[in-house]
């Protein structure tokens, strides 16, 4: 059976959500009626657009940017503070409805998922029925999403941001060609600014441009992120939707960064307190990953994630940070980083059987997680007897020196 995706997004949903409950309790305008943001500190007017209404739009006004220079643009321009306690609601809110179409949902964000109707038994020609009654319930809620349909879940996500607000949009393989290739090559999901630019370098202005490209040429320059967005232009993405089960969601840590990073080394030396407290926390509970998930979120706010399964189940130091790397490698767009996050998922106990892939097993991998096992039983020896700074790694001296 072909695979049927949704991806549902919450239209402009911190503003939409502000103006729900000013709505619901009579304490403030419906701020989607005019020109208005959600952002940092009203009286200084700093900080940056965290969300944008369709009238302020037009004056120019885009998410990211700082709230100063939101004003200029706009002088009469209506501001309130993001109350996360009362997003975060809203959220559960719309995740239980969507839960009651379809259990199978992979939530991207706070204001965003994937449905995977076709496991639900859902054919294409439901899509739009079921869209239209999803769309409808959520303005019961009090706001309204966008549904992007497709049987992969880049293109169910490309199809969410096509024209907004309250629209249902189809994006299947054969209809690429003339609804995403002649856009803008920016405006394909995870092609950051940096990459736009070295495109435009290479005469690649649109997603076609793009997708007719030599694959060769473009991962020369842009590396495995380079391959991710020729995929992603060819319509090329054969990941599920990954429902993680209730009982084991996982053990992860993340962390806002205090100022924004562009080393890579920096963003690995995070990564790397990041992943020996993933492993403390997973040895603590008895617990092994079989999949490292990584999460950056940019400055300007886009939260970008990939997975990994290991070879083996581990709760090892190392070979969580070595997947880290490679999922930051394969992600990072180069923009700088406001937070980086490191996920260990698809739980087992220690000492309980795994089932291992025979095509996946060769002797030197066995051999190396071994030597992983010992290299970290051997750390956590040391640490617990001198302390957790007893041990420290060579880039960290180096910083230190």
């Amino acid at each position: 059976m072909e695979p049927l995706i949704f991806h549902i997004d919450v239209n402009s949903a911190y503003l939409s959500w502000t103006s729900t409950e000013n709505v619901r309790t009579g304490t403030g305008p419906d701020l989607r009626l005019l020109p208005a943001i959600i952002g940092g500190d009203q009286k200084n007017r700093h900080g940056v657009v965290l969300a944008k209404s369709i009238p302020a739009k037009a004056f120019g006004i885009v998410t990211g940017e700082p709230v100063a220079t939101a004003f200029k643009k706009c002088p009469t321009l209506q501001m309130a503070a993001p109350d996360h306690h009362l997003y975060h609601a809203y959220s559960q809110r719309l995740m239980t409805l969507l839960e009651s179409f379809c259990p199978y949902l992979e939530q991207l964000s706070i204001d965003e998922c994937f449905l995977d109707m076709g496991r639900r038994g859902y054919r294409r020609e439901h899509a739009q029925a079921l869209a239209e009654e999803i769309r409808a319930e959520g303005r019961k809620l009090g706001f309204t999403v966008n549904v992007g349909i497709s049987s992969r879940k880049v293109l169910a996500k490309m199809a969410s941001d096509f024209q907004k607000p309250d629209k249902t949009h189809t994006l299947f393989p054969e209809e690429i060609k003339e609804k995403m290739w002649p856009l803008p090559v920016g405006e394909l999901y995870m092609a950051g600014h940096s990459s736009v630019t070295t495109l435009h370098m290479l005469g690649i202005l649109t997603i076609g441009d793009l997708a007719r490209s030599d694959r060769s040429l473009i991962e020369s320059h842009l590396k495995s992120h380079g391959t991710l967005l020729w995929e992603y232009a060819n319509g090329i993405d054969d990941r599920p939707v990954i429902t993680e089960e209730p009982e084991a969601k996982g053990i992860g840590n993340s962390t806002t960064l205090a100022h924004d990073v562009t080393s890579r080394a920096e963003a690995k030396s995070t990564l790397l307190v990041l992943c020996r407290s993933v492993s403390g926390r997973l040895k603590k509970a008895g617990q092994l990953a079989g999949t490292v998930t990584v999460e950056i979120k940019y400055s300007s706010f886009q939260s970008v994630s990939h997975q990994t399964s290991l070879l083996s189940p581990s709760n090892g130091e190392k070979a969580l940070y070595e997947a880290a790397c490679m999922l930051f490698d394969q992600l990072w767009d180069e923009e700088p980083i406001r937070l980086l996050g490191v996920r260990g998922t698809r739980l087992v106990r220690e000492g309980e059987p795994v089932q291992m892939n025979l095509f996946d097993l060769d002797y030197n991998s066995y051999k190396k997680d071994e030597k992983h096992k010992k290299l970290d039983a051997a750390l956590e020896s040391i640490q617990k007897r001198y302390g957790k700074n007893a041990v420290i790694t060579a880039n960290r001296i180096k910083k230190e020196n």
